[in-house]
């Protein structure tokens, strides 16, 4: 099946992105026709710097590429290189309803975060959909609480369908078996605007700082302590073996251990586990002609699809008789 999934170059990517979405996003190359871009156009609702967007754009590009994307296989470029989607966005937008619009919690969400309103932030669902339906996605992998993007985007579609006759695939909602919320150092959800991350490919010595000044509560040494409600073992989930973390289990249950130790663990099995990733991405911060030999090449294979739904769109509308 093809499988369509977009990632905005808002900032460097960190280990909750990676076991929260992109490692499952990338495993999903085994069995399907993945299509899988960096959404650029997206990043820009927030107005952020020039030199910022073309940046993390790279970045996020090398970052995919280091973690095992198949730049043969799977079809992976740069959002804006694909000109038809915009297109497509104005001629979705002539059908979607504001009320529609209106309903969506993402748009509330980020205003009530303190981002200011735009049209672009307001009407985002729609490029989205366009994203969606010019490929002809049929699974679109998102977490459970993304669900509504699919929704509305399968609203538009059959809008659309409904006046035009069946011209865009509908989509079905694939939603990812997320491990538990990934904790950042500061007990909340790892995330770029609480500034609580420990990056991917951020440098070693920063990353055992980071992760020796992960909150924890203040159980003494001898006590048992509930690895349940830890981050810290929260984070082994991820990186340890089964018998490693059955170990952990016991130590932490037992009591006489510090989180010190445990945080010493953690930072030398996340460090193991990215190691060979990091020394891919090195090598691609060297080549950075073929990164966007990449981003080229996936786009002009992306254009080949998009163009003909594009057309099929024009035809239906009237455009092209």
């Amino acid at each position: 099946m093809r499988v369509l999934s977009g990632i905005q170059p808002s900032g460097k990517l960190h280990i909750g992105n990676y076991f929260g979405a992109m490692r499952q996003h990338l495993q999903l190359q085994a069995e399907h026709n993945c299509f899988f871009f960096i959404a650029d156009y997206h990043a820009l609702t927030s107005n952020p710097a020039p030199d910022e967007v073309a940046g993390h754009t790279l970045g996020v590009a090398m970052d995919y590429i280091a973690l095992g994307l198949d730049t043969e296989k799977t079809v992976f470029w740069r959002q804006s290189d694909v000109p038809e989607v915009t297109e497509l966005t104005w001629l979705l937008s002539c059908v979607t309803p504001m009320g529609l619009l209106q309903r969506c919690t993402s748009y509330k969400d980020k205003v009530a975060q303190g981002i200011s309103p735009n049209h672009g932030l307001f009407a985002y669902p729609v490029l989205q959909a366009a994203d969606i339906l010019i490929f002809d996605s049929e699974l679109v992998p998102v977490g459970a609480d993304q669900k509504q993007h699919i929704e509305v985007t399968r609203d538009i579609a059959a809008r659309f369908n409904n006046n035009y006759g069946e011209v865009f695939t509908m989509p079905k909602d694939h939603i990812i078996e997320s491990v538990a919320v990934v904790p950042g150092v500061d007990g909340r959800k790892m995330s770029k605007s609480y500034g609580n991350t420990i990056g991917i490919f951020e440098p070693e010595t920063s990353v055992k700082k980071k992760i020796m000044k992960i909150v924890t509560d203040s159980v003494p040494v001898e006590e048992p302590k509930d690895p349940d409600k830890c981050n810290v073992f929260a984070l082994l989930k991820l990186v340890a073996s089964p018998d490693e973390l059955g170990e952990w289990d016991s130590k932490y249950r037992s009591g006489g251990m510090g989180y010190g130790q445990a945080k010493k663990r953690l930072a030398e099995l996340v460090l193991d586990y990215f190691r060979p990733y990091r020394q891919k991405r090195d090598e691609l911060e060297g080549n950075i002609d073929y990164v966007r030999e990449v981003l080229a090449g996936g786009a002009e294979r992306a254009r080949a699809v998009a163009g003909k739904t594009l057309e099929r769109a024009r035809q239906a509308v009237g455009l092209r008789r």
